[in-house]
């Protein structure tokens, strides 16, 4: 995991923890979860990171890796605040 940065995701304005963040690279976060998303599906999130805050919009683009050790692509849309 990246120290001093979480990905979140957003319901509403209430943020839930349930991604280890794997890496930020080229507008791609790739991240694990025990919860499944779609490819295609569209997530509101938030990125910390050092003390600053970014809600965005992620969509699923990818899943790569074997069953055990899964890792979820989130291609990171327009920036909101």
């Amino acid at each position: 995991m990246m120290a001093g940065t979480a990905v979140l995701v957003l319901d509403g304005t209430t943020p839930h923890d349930v991604f280890e963040l794997v890496g930020i690279d080229g507008g791609v976060a790739r991240v694990r979860s025990s919860l499944w998303f779609e490819i295609g599906e569209e997530l509101a999130i938030r990125i910390e990171e050092n003390g600053k805050t970014r809600d965005t919009a992620a969509r699923v683009r990818a899943h790569t890796g074997s069953a055990d050790a899964r890792v979820t692509e989130l291609e990171l849309l327009e920036a909101t605040t």
